[in-house]
């Protein structure tokens, strides 16, 4: 019954396979690789679009060297408040950046709404020298609610961002989860709604460490190379993370794999809203459960075994009903039938 984070769980079999058959012999290395020189191609091939495509470890990583790319030091970069860019990276997109600032943009279930957004981007005019200039925005695919944007939101979205010449980045550290919840292609849901570089993830959906930064206009990747290198995310040994993600798209592994993940939170949400005194703080459209539970129903849990962390950000102050369930590649229907029964008796 652990259902902490889908960071929590080992690697999907496939992937550990494809690590191991990549172990054998000698390679150039640096990306030289026969491997990772046909990412592009493959991914190219999921997007129906020309790619650049980056390989690195963490989306941490992949998330500000992509911003850094897109954002001038005295620039503005604008996300949700709750963003994991904005709390959970330690300043990284500063870092990258060299200074540029990130604007928190308040919304409802984690998504940024487009009124509020363009009423602060009204008030960031462009030329005036005592104010950083708005320079991108990055919208969190699906976001840090457990929620997704439709692909209306994230065109409205974008318009208001090309209007002032501001580039657009999605962290799509969930991006299958949110994939197949849309029902939609890749294409629809990044350069077709408007996004220039995409963090795609797939270290919490079954691979090891593995996330690519993907550029859909390449020629605004001429220094993510020389980033890459000075940010410490050139691997040597760089076949590992490409077979990683190679083999998640391989047979479209990745989407069967949230397709199970968001089974399992939908089973779980559905076995809780029927408990008397529970409460969803946030719409399940993933893979990631935030609920407001009575407090001895969390005892209960936690006495049975159960893992899962306290969320009090998540609209109850700091009473600590709210908690976080995240599900994953790995989640057993029993997992959730285990805590549904403890929750219950």
């Amino acid at each position: 019954m652990i259902f902490t984070s889908d960071n929590a769980f080992g690697v999907a079999p496939e992937i550990l396979d494809a690590i191991a058959r990549a172990n054998g012999g000698a390679v150039s290395s640096y990306g030289g690789d026969k491997i990772t020189k046909g990412l592009e191609r493959r991914f190219a091939e999921v997007f129906e679009h020309e790619v650049a495509v980056f390989p690195v470890a963490t989306g941490t990583a992949a998330n500000a060297l992509a911003l850094a790319t897109l954002t001038p030091p005295y620039g503005a970069i604008f996300c949700h408040e709750e963003a994991h860019v904005n709390v959970d990276e330690c300043g990284a997109p500063e870092m990258f950046s060299g200074g540029a600032k990130l604007i928190g943009v308040e919304g409802a279930n984690g998504k940024i709404d487009a009124k509020t957004f363009a009423a602060i981007l009204a008030r960031h005019p462009a030329g005036d020298v005592h104010q950083v200039q708005a320079a991108s925005l990055t919208l969190t695919q699906s976001t840090e609610a457990g929620t997704i944007y439709t692909l209306a939101e994230l065109d409205s979205l974008t318009r208001l961002a090309r209007e002032r010449g501001l580039a657009v980045h999605m962290d799509g550290s969930r991006f299958a989860n949110a994939l197949v919840t849309l029902g939609c292609s890749p294409a629809e849901m990044t350069w077709k709604a408007g996004i220039d570089v995409l963090s795609f993830g797939a270290t919490k959906n079954g691979a090891l460490a593995a996330e690519a930064v993907i550029f859909f206009d390449p020629a605004k990747a001429v220094d993510f190379a020389f980033r890459r290198k000075r940010g410490g995310h050139l691997f040597s040994k760089m076949r590992f993370l490409s077979a990683q993600l190679e083999a998640y798209l391989e047979g479209d592994l990745w989407l069967r794999l949230a397709r199970h993940a968001n089974a399992m939170a939908a089973r779980l949400a559905a076995g809780l809203t029927a408990l008397q005194g529970a409460a969803l703080a946030s719409p399940v459209e993933a893979n990631e459960i935030f609920v407001r539970l009575p407090p001895a129903t969390i005892a209960r849990l936690k006495a049975a075994g159960a893992a899962f962390h306290p969320w009090p950000k998540r609209g109850d102050g700091a009473d600590g009903r709210t908690v976080r369930l995240v599900t994953s590649f790995a989640t057993t229907e029993g997992d959730v039938d285990a805590f549904l029964k403890a929750a219950r008796e």
